[in-house]
């Protein structure tokens, strides 16, 4: 039980002195006690019941009260018979280890507490362990994917009070159970995958327990039987296959509660729950081997160069299997991903497969149905996305439709970065839109050629788009490493010792000069300088190097070498 039921319940007499943001902590047992140490009659959860006999000063509380908090007490309630109010001292001591403290009425026993607190407990564990038998003969009979996530949802809802979600590897919202809506904000979803891919990465067992924004999350993993065969279950045990083939696609449940001090009939009832879920998961990866065969399809006419009329015909056959309803020939665009592993030994293709169909969604829809609009096909180590568009209209505001890069590494950065961990690298590359068969294989050259282009930045998870291709920015991951280590060594390196020597911060000047289009006033005014200083600045680095920064071809070159550093 809560301690706000407690608190709720008039004939137990509480008053809440201090801890009114911890009333949703669970109480699994109640302990009467003036011992000034208890801790040895503890084991974690208690409502610790006193009559104050231990105090005999102020002094006293504080060491009463952090071995209370140590050993896990879940509030303490103080009665007012013997001493009257509660000492302020121990109002305090409550506070600063954020310990709820209540006061008894002096006319209710420590007994009628004591009563309540094992009758409630009591009959919860006794609904638990048969919430346990129900609801999977319930669920296991509501069909062959157990009635789905929201149905399991809803039922840890209305019968154990639990506000629950189930999130992609990416962060989306898959489904949350009635009580929980609306929907987690899209920074705590990102927040808490990104807590779960750490987590599993770095082998610690399920259920993870997180805090963000000031709540208790417990996460599940939601692990594929199919394609986890020999991997561990919903406890996060060590199985056969490596966690990194896995590790970026599978789904996970959040939970909000600390299940820390749950007991074990509970934790077999979540587990229960993440492997239903888990149907429902290999129930929707099966209905996606149809698009999966067309878009392996349609990309083999265009890699091999087959006539567009040919292409056409199998675009219009894919159209209304990714788009039902619409009845308009769709735009589309190419996505290409590729997953690679320090060592080389974990076949990236499939994985970045099964990415893309997590991430390449709405962020703003929720369910696992917008993403069967999707049809990924991978060869080799390579993954490549057919993403279809509704026809752009006549009277669209002249910006363009569909996926763009930035937006989508914006979504998945942090959290895929959690699940990468330090040897993992997925790199994205977005093609332009196209409405036709003719401009399929120059879309798909476009998204590889992006690829490679965020291949060449820093990060573990990079992307370019198709408007990058056309900037500077094209050429400079192309220069080759020991051609790129010259120019800047030859430009730079004269100023970098300098500032080293003389902590002129040359550089920053620099930076800052290219960056104001060489306008004296405006980046004297940036770097908080006289403009005579500034000018003794870019002197000394014109000196260094044997540049004139009036000269356009000498500014392209500092640029290009400041971008290539």
């Amino acid at each position: 039980m809560r301690l706000r039921a407690l608190l709720d319940t008039d004939a137990l007499g509480l008053r809440l002195l201090g801890g009114e943001d911890e009333l949703d902590r669970t109480v699994r047992g109640v302990m009467t006690t003036d011992l000034r140490d208890p801790s040895r009659y503890l084991s974690g959860g208690e409502l610790v019941l006193t009559g104050l006999a231990w105090r005999r000063d102020a002094t006293d509380s504080e060491p009463f009260v952090r071995i209370l908090a140590s050993a896990g007490v879940t509030a303490l309630a103080a009665g007012e018979a013997e001493l009257g109010p509660i000492p302020e001292d121990l109002v305090a001591a409550c506070a600063r280890h954020r310990l709820p403290l209540f006061a008894v009425n002096e006319s209710v026993a420590f007994a009628t507490i004591t009563e309540h607190v094992v009758r409630q407990v009591s009959g919860e564990r006794a609904g638990d362990l048969a919430a346990v038998v129900d609801r999977h003969r319930r669920m296991m009979t509501s069909g062959p994917a157990g009635g789905g996530p929201d149905v399991v949802l809803d039922l840890l809802g209305s019968d154990l009070d639990l506000r629950a979600w189930v999130l992609s590897p990416a962060g989306r919202l898959i489904a949350g159970s009635p009580g929980a809506e609306p929907g987690l904000p899209s920074a705590v979803c990102a927040a808490l995958a990104g807590e779960h891919l750490a987590a599993v990465r770095t082998g610690r067992r399920g259920p993870y327990r997180v805090a963000v924004g000031g709540t208790t999350y417990s996460l599940f993993p939601i692990r594929s039987s199919a394609r986890g065969t020999g991997t561990a279950g919903a406890s996060g045990a060590p199985g056969s296959r490596d966690v990194r083939e896995t590790v970026l696609s599978d789904w996970l449940l959040a939970v909000e509660a600390d299940a820390g001090d749950w007991p074990a009939e509970r934790l077999d009832l979540l587990e229960g729950v993440t492997q239903l879920i888990s149907v429902e998961r290999d129930r929707r990866d099966a209905a996606r081997t149809v698009r999966r065969r067309l878009a392996q399809e349609v990309l083999e006419l265009v890699q091999t160069g087959a006539a567009p009329g040919e292409i056409a015909a199998r675009l219009r056959v894919a159209a209304p299997v990714l788009l039902p309803g619409l009845g308009a020939a769709p735009h589309w665009q190419v996505v290409v991903a590729r997953v690679e592993w320090d060592g080389g030994e974990i076949e990236g293709g499939a994985v970045a497969q099964a990415l893309l169909e997590e991430i390449l969604v709405d962020p703003l829809s929720a369910g696992p149905e917008p993403s069967d609009r999707i049809a990924v096909a991978h060869t080799g180590e390579e993954a490549i996305a057919l993403v279809p568009l509704p026809a752009v209209s006549s009277e669209h505001d002249g910006s363009e439709a569909g996926l763009h890069a930035d937006t989508l590494l914006a979504a998945v950065r942090d959290p895929l970065s959690a699940g990468l961990d330090d040897d993992g690298r997925l790199t994205l590359g977005v093609s332009a839109s196209v409405h036709s068969a003719e401009g399929l294989r120059g879309a798909l050259e476009e998204a590889r050629h992006a690829r490679r282009v965020a291949a060449a930045r820093a990060g573990r998870v990079c992307a370019a788009g198709h408007q990058e291709l056309a900037s500077h920015v094209l050429l400079l991951p192309f220069v080759p490493d020991d051609v790129r280590r010259a120019f800047t060594a030859r430009l730079l390196d004269p100023l970098r010792d300098y500032d080293r020597r003389h902590r002129a911060e040359l550089i920053p000047t620099l930076e800052a000069f290219l960056d104001c289009d060489g306008s004296w006033t405006r980046c004297a005014a940036r770097l908080h300088l006289h403009v005579n200083t500034l000018r003794y600045r870019v002197g000394r680095i014109e000196q260094l190097t044997s540049r004139d920064l009036s000269r356009l071809e000498d500014k392209l070159d500092f640029f290009l070498a400041l971008r290539m550093s």
